[in-house]
């Protein structure tokens, strides 16, 4: 069965390029698909919303309201137990750090991604945000349509290039679905995902950002997310405060970024699953039972800022009646600040499924307030709340996500302040800039980075990414043994078309190599021949290259060294060489085809 739809599929496909050789230019295709792309990956973002929302309603109606506070006790460790479990039975397969899984697929999976990740990360992120985990969805949309851009490219039989640009689609498409915010959608792909700017690529990603959020509001209107207008206008005085904020913001976001990594690496460390979701549920379920406002995506609590609502806030917490008191309150609110990010890290350690694009505009919008409505009580001044509170969570993504871009445009789309780009500005970039100092690279690119795994926008180091070293091994070289004598070194070099000979054992093991210049003069010498031995003139190079190494350390030691061939080891093993003259023309044939417009 699975061999005729191949040929089926070979085929049709025959026919289909037949077609589009006719009919349709390469360019053109690509905007065919961009659109089909973003269609489906805003369809997936409705999806989504609407999979949470009415799932957290069926959970929520299960209880009465007086018990809903004594439900946070063990909803979430549920829900982390039922993600973790489809994940691992059903879906089988590690959808979570959906970013990182889209950086990851440019760098190392050659554009693949699963046909199982169009469905299995947004299932999992469902039940996990359902039942009140502390995440957002966000980073599984963008894996969804990621999936959707790959396999898309993939039936057609696309190559790289034009696959990284259609995942760059789909995760365009996704984000503007999810926040019907068509630019941040476009950006979020150049900034954080795209590895070359050029307008072959700029164009397919509009296209594919407009189509998701359109939509997304043909399905979901302006409920496709939270949304809040600027009441108050910008005033220049208050600019000295957002600097201030946007400073505080970066050491927030690194605080964020400590915790998140430090709480990673914690339940790495647990081997057996069922601790993981144990010691993650049960203390998540703690902390939200605590401060419910960590419940969940916690938009309806942003809401509460924005509106003036602010005892919602202390709504089935036992600090209720507390809250008049200015040192509760302002103690509640910068916990609540500090402690979404270990809820966050929490639900994704112990299982469960989702991004940090909403609890990072969580924590900023509880930053901007907490700061603004302290320095208007402390020094009575009438700083905005509302518009401190939208200047944090661009702050917060900024710092966090390392992506300044995103977050202006972002929360300008979703809150109508488009006549608010000036603080927007300066918060994000002064965040951006704190957060960069001290952590140089951002959430999502980390892990990859300490592992070489990770593509950026610098094309060198996108096209040595691209380059195998298994290919560029060239095993024509000659070896010796070094108990070889001058007479049978004469003989290797007499069938060999190369100049330099490595010396190895039986077993192949490597010693060093001879180079024919260094001896030339002894093979007119025949006298020699018998009393002069292969380790008497061999030498250790000083440069080696291993097999493990990945294409742009290659370069680095061909960059620091003189030398034209350089040999591959693994362990000490010997493999071949690889060639300086054959590392350059690879990376022109890479050069050209990646920038081909």
């Amino acid at each position: 069965m699975h061999r005729h739809l191949v040929h089926y599929h070979i085929r049709w496909l025959g026919k289909f390029n037949r077609w589009k050789e006719k009919h349709l230019s390469d360019r053109n295709f690509i905007i065919a698909l961009s659109i089909v792309v973003g269609f489906l990956s805003g369809l997936a973002a409705v999806l989504l919303k609407n999979m949470i929302f009415y799932f957290s309603e069926f959970v929520i109606n299960l209880h009465d309201a007086d018990s809903e506070n004594y439900l946070y006790l063990f909803l979430p460790l549920a829900g982390v137990t039922l993600s973790y479990l489809f994940i691992r039975y059903v879906a089988k397969d590690n959808v979570s750090h959906g970013v990182s899984r889209v950086l990851y697929a440019f760098s190392r999976a050659k554009g693949r991604i699963k046909r199982s990740r169009m469905y299995s990360s947004i299932v999992a992120c469902t039940v996990t945000i359902g039942f009140g985990g502390s995440v957002g969805p966000e980073a599984p949309v963008v894996l969804t349509g990621a999936a959707i851009g790959s396999n898309v490219g993939r039936t057609f039989n696309l190559g790289f290039r034009q696959l990284v640009l259609l995942i760059a689609c789909g995760s365009a498409g996704a984000i503007a679905g999810i926040f019907s915010a068509p630019l941040a959608g476009l950006v979020f792909a150049l900034e954080v995902l795209m590895i070359d700017l050029t307008m072959a690529s700029l164009i397919p990603i509009l296209i594919a950002s407009t189509t998701g959020a359109v939509t997304a509001a043909i399905f979901l209107g302006r409920s496709a997310t939270f949304h809040f207008d600027v009441a108050a206008d910008f005033l220049l005085q208050n600019l000295p405060f957002y600097l201030l904020l946007g400073i505080l913001a970066g050491f927030v976001s690194c605080w964020f970024l400590f915790v998140n990594e430090k709480i990673g690496q914690y339940f790495s460390k647990i081997d057996k699953p069922w601790k993981r979701i144990l010691i993650g549920g049960i203390s998540l379920s703690l902390l939200i039972f605590i401060f419910p406002p960590l419940y969940g995506e916690g938009f309806n609590f942003l809401s509460d800022i924005f509106t003036g609502n602010y005892s919602n806030l202390f709504n089935n917490t036992v600090f209720y009646s507390l809250q008049d008191n200015y040192i509760v309150f302002f103690s509640f609110i910068l916990i609540l600040t500090l402690i979404k990010v270990v809820a966050t890290g929490l639900t994704n350690g112990a299982g469960g499924v989702g991004g940090v694009f909403a609890p990072s505009m969580f924590v900023g919008a509880f930053l901007g307030f907490f700061m603004a409505q302290l320095i208007n009580v402390v020094f009575g001044l009438r700083l905005p709340i509302p518009n401190f509170a939208m200047a944090g969570m661009a702050a917060l993504m900024a710092g966090v996500m390392h992506a300044p871009l995103t977050a202006i445009f972002l929360v300008a789309e979703i809150t109508g302040g488009y006549n608010f780009f000036i603080p927007l500005m300066v918060v994000s970039a002064s965040s951006y800039l704190v957060s960069r100092y001290f952590n140089p690279h951002s959430i999502y690119t980390k892990s990859l980075a300490l592992k070489g795994e990770l593509l950026t926008h610098n094309k060198d180091t996108v096209i040595l990414s691209m380059m195998s070293i298994e290919r560029l091994i060239e095993h024509n070289f000659l070896t010796v043994n070094p108990d070889d004598s001058l007479r049978t070194l004469v003989r290797t070099i007499s069938q060999s078309s190369r100049n330099i000979y490595p010396v190895t054992d039986q077993t192949g093991h490597f010693y060093g190599l001879v180079f024919f210049d260094d001896i030339k003069t002894l093979i007119f010498k025949p006298e020699l021949y018998d009393q002069v031995s292969v380790k008497d003139l061999m030498y250790m190079p000083k440069t080696i290259i291993y097999r493990q190494e990945t294409m742009e350390e290659v370069a680095k030691k061909f960059q620091n060294c003189k030398d034209y061939n350089i040999p591959v080891l693994e362990g000490e093993k010997y493999v071949g060489f690889v060639s300086r003259a054959n590392v350059f023309s690879n990376y022109r044939v890479k050069v050209k085809e990646f920038s081909n417009d």
